[in-house]
């Protein structure tokens, strides 16, 4: 991951642009929601104390945006039809386009048919629908491709709505598709064309409704080879980016074989090191990345009972994770812990609240980012010690959707407009 962000840091400063400037995949330039360097405002509310813009929005969805050489991109239903809409970044739209059918949301308050978050080279988008759609447009707004996955490969048999973000790698993305009772597989795709470059099935069997999988995958690169990681279905794997063939895989999430743990919340990576909330918000566990073949018996560093998320995916920085207890008893508590060993270095504790925090937060500098369901976005400064200074802001409509960090600006997409705030 270190080399990814270097060539990235060259290029964006050949091109004359600020190092903070791209976001191209659902959790940023580094895949684990965190930005080291940066500043994020503390206080702002809804009627404009430190909104540089705010758009109102065609559709609801829960994707997040992303950003690219100038453009944000954002997926959402327009008028019941799957579409994508890119904006400049001052809030204006360039321009949308809109594809087949959509497919509703089954959750009504969590689902809709865009919840994947779109993926951008700069010179392509890409994005994923819930109908299985995937579909491609240049920078200025050219329909380039699309595919049908149910088509293709079968039909979606999720209990749940499809949220699995795609993958960018070269000049390829890639889609991973986990469930229990219908096809499991990655599939590669060529940014331009849409041309299939491989095909790689995935398929564990689990108790049921287990092998549901709403995770996104990371690209890291393991022992000098480009990985795909991916988490569902009681298993850790990686394939290689290039061709798709299984490297490794790591079982032991759900040694009882317990039915009804679907996945929603991802893995994040950092170190090197694979940590996996799971057991619907009560597990947490962390897997050395790499080796060949089976490698649960060598690679898990450890496993243990705790509070954890269930749908909002950890944070991971510098050899330790961020996590916040989305739902149940403890939630609202925020815990960072390292990975390499789980212990917990230090606990803080939001202010109390019946509503579930969806919404995967972002660390940007010394600062989280924790938007919650009500449209509540905490603001929290982290020390060596623990939370420091906490800030509640509320702009006033729903937050599914995870933040993100461009421009010096944070971009949090609400029920009904994007904010920038600055």
């Amino acid at each position: 991951m270190k080399s990814k962000t270097v060539v990235c840091s060259l290029v964006l400063g050949l091109l004359g642009l600020p190092l903070n400037a791209q976001w191209q995949e659902w959790r940023g330039p580094n895949g684990n929601g965190s930005v080291p360097e940066g500043s994020l405002p503390m206080e702002f509310d809804a009627e404009g104390k430190r909104v540089a813009w705010k758009t109102p929005l065609p559709g609801r969805a829960c994707s997040t945006p992303v950003v690219a050489k100038g453009h944000l991109f954002i997926t959402s239903p327009i008028d019941g039809k799957d579409s994508l809409v890119a904006y400049d970044l001052n809030g204006k739209e360039k321009w949308r386009q809109s594809y087949g059918e959509q497919t509703p949301g089954r959750g009504q308050r969590v689902g809709s048919s865009a919840n994947s978050s779109p993926v951008t080279d700069g010179e392509t988008v890409v994005g994923y629908f819930k109908s299985g759609r995937v579909a491609a447009c240049s920078q200025d707004g050219k329909k380039l491709w699309d595919k049908d996955l149910h088509e293709l490969y079968g039909e979606d048999k999720l209990w749940w709505d499809q949220g699995t973000s795609p993958l960018l790698y070269k000049d390829r993305v890639i889609v991973v598709v986990m469930q229990t009772e219908g096809n499991s597989y990655l599939v590669s795709f060529d940014l331009r064309s849409g041309k299939v470059n491989w095909k790689t099935d995935r398929k564990f069997e689990t108790a049921k409704e287990s092998g549901d999988s709403y995770t996104s995958p990371h690209l890291i690169s393991v022992d000098g080879v480009d990985t795909v990681v991916s988490f569902g279905a009681d298993h850790v794997t990686g394939h290689s980016a290039q061709s798709g063939e299984l490297i490794w895989f790591c079982g032991g999430i759900n040694p009882e074989t317990k039915g009804m743990w679907r996945t929603i919340a991802s893995s994040v990576v950092t170190g090197g090191i694979v940590v996996v909330p799971h057991g619907r918000g009560e597990y947490l566990m962390a897997i050395k990345a790499g080796g060949k073949g089976d490698v649960t018996k060598t690679n898990v560093l450890w496993r243990k009972k705790m509070a954890t998320a269930d749908a909002a995916t950890l944070v991971g920085h510098d050899g330790n994770v961020y996590q916040i207890v989305d739902r149940g008893k403890s939630r609202g508590l925020v815990t960072c812990l390292e990975a390499k060993t789980g212990k917990t270095l230090w606990e803080g504790k939001l202010p109390k609240s019946a509503s579930t925090y969806y919404s995967s937060p972002i660390l940007v500098g010394d600062t989280l980012c924790i938007p919650r369901e009500d449209g509540v976005v905490f603001m929290a400064k982290i020390t060596d010690k623990g939370l420091g200074e906490v800030k509640e802001n509320n702009l006033g409509e729903a937050i599914i959707a995870s933040p993100i960090y461009v421009d010096g600006k944070l971009i949090l997409r609400g029920a009904k407009h994007l904010w920038a705030l600055k």
